[in-house]
């Protein structure tokens, strides 16, 4: 661990220390510190290893996966990479050879994830996404909360967090996701050009008001810091972490919202919603209040939808042994058995694998680079048109 002394620091191992002594699955995690000034100076000369993991404030991050590209050391990086178009250069640079630099899409892993991708794959069930109607063919939205609690505990979050122009505004942090998940579906083979295939139609922004009493329940700090990107009203933060884009994906419309309220709900958590619209069928992701927070897919189409779903599910059964349909209120839902279900947690060493993967492979996979760049270009146009 290659950092500078400060509450970043110490947060990052109290974090550790808390996974480390819970009383459910603790983990078992060892940090060999180097503390001290220009970490990524020492972290380079020092050269530990071939790969280096990157976390924390987002407005520098593309220059410091350049600075351990140009190093030759390979980076498994939090999103978002980028909060203003002024990175883009580095986005270019760091994309066009190896080593390898990934960003941590975990949604691809997701049980319910993958079996949306298998129905919309399935002709005879979805057909083709439907590009007639006036509603987007793929809408996908969230709502998070500024005060939460994680892994038993309010999470307490660094006062840069509230400052969008490190931490990156609604129209880039949560936004990577969504990009990544419209890519997965639209463009599987990863053929989309940014240039060539996309298209931003609207994307607007606005604030969530942080009074002084939350921000100190958050951080700690009894006071704003001085100089934040986001203006004080009447001692009231509007903070800029609201966004939402309609944009165009190979003439397929696309629309993604995320939005972040002030406290989490005692018993709740993060809410997902997503709506697939096809000419065979919909496909509805449920996962709020309503559902105890598990994630559902609901399928509607005509009479005959059934039928086409009974058909199918034979094939989809050979990666997901256990998977029945039952009536909904939507239609059709499909069940996925919880031995099934995979934990977000669970999520980051398949991405490890997948990263470790192509490192070994020695080289950049052209698809993954053009994904890349596509995802984190569309964003910051789409913050500078909003």
């Amino acid at each position: 661990m290659y950092a500078p002394e400060g509450p970043d620091l110490d947060a990052f191992l109290a974090l550790i220390d808390s996974f480390n002594s819970r009383a459910d699955d603790p983990t078992r995690w060892e940090v060999n510190l180097h503390v001290g000034p220009d970490p990524m100076a020492r972290l380079i000369d020092e050269r530990r290893g071939e790969i280096a993991v990157l976390a924390g404030r987002n407005n520098g991050k593309l220059a410091a996966i350049r600075a351990l590209h140009d190093a030759g050391l390979h980076a498994l990086v939090d999103k978002p990479w980028i909060t203003s178009s002024a990175a883009l250069p580095d986005l270019q640079a760091v994309t066009e050879d190896f080593p390898l630099a990934l960003d941590i899409m975990t949604n691809r892993h997701d049980t319910i994830a993958q079996l949306r991708r298998q129905v919309i794959t399935t002709e005879n069930v979805f057909g083709t996404f439907d590009i007639a109607t006036d509603e987007p063919a793929f809408e996908i939205g969230s709502i998070h909360h500024l005060y939460k609690v994680v892994n038993g505990k309010p999470l307490q979050r660094p006062q840069w967090y509230f400052d969008s122009g490190i931490q990156g505004d609604g129209l880039v942090d949560i936004q990577s996701h969504m990009v990544d998940q419209a890519q997965w579906l639209i463009d599987p083979d990863d053929t989309a050009d940014y240039e060539q295939d996309f298209t931003i139609d609207t994307a607007t922004r606005w604030p969530t008001e942080v009074p002084l009493d939350l921000f100190a329940e958050s951080t700690g700090a009894d006071a704003f810091p001085e100089g934040l990107s986001d203006p004080i009203e009447d001692g009231v933060l509007q903070l800029s972490c609201n966004g939402q884009i309609d944009y165009r994906l190979k003439g397929v419309r696309v629309r993604q919202r995320a939005e972040w309220g002030q406290r989490e709900p005692a018993g709740s958590g993060d809410i997902h919603s997503a709506v697939v619209r096809g000419t065979g069928c919909g496909i509805t992701i449920r996962q709020g209040p309503e559902t105890g927070h598990v994630n559902q897919i609901h399928l509607t189409g005509s009479a005959d939808l059934r039928a086409r779903v009974e058909g199918a599910l034979p094939s989809w059964r050979e990666t997901l042994p256990g998977l029945a349909c039952r009536e909904s209120d939507l239609g059709l839902e499909l069940t996925v058995p919880d031995s099934q279900r995979t934990s977000h947690e669970s999520h980051f060493p398949m991405v490890l694998d997948w990263f470790l993967d192509h490192v070994e492979g020695g080289r950049w996979p052209a698809d993954l680079a053009k994904r890349i760049r596509s995802r984190y270009k569309l964003l910051a146009h789409a913050r500078e048109q909003a």
